[in-house]
């Protein structure tokens, strides 16, 4: 194998592996955006039962006369 062939090689399986870089970090990404939009949607429905859950404390405060 010559100089040239060897330089051709390396040149081909670098552009492979630029390019599964490329569309692992774009799968990641994806991956990273649907997880952030889960956690985003849990803590809002976290904060929505905590909300749920001071509004019955205060209705049974209320209705044993401690409020």
């Amino acid at each position: 194998m010559t100089i040239d062939e060897r330089l051709e090689a390396l040149t081909r399986r670098h552009e492979a592996l630029s390019e599964s870089m490329e569309l692992a970090t774009h799968d990641w990404n994806s991956r990273f955006d649907r997880l952030l939009a889960l956690v985003e949607t849990d803590a809002a429905n976290i904060r929505s039962l905590a909300r749920v859950a001071e509004a019955h404390e205060r209705r049974l405060d209320d209705l044993d006369g401690k409020g």
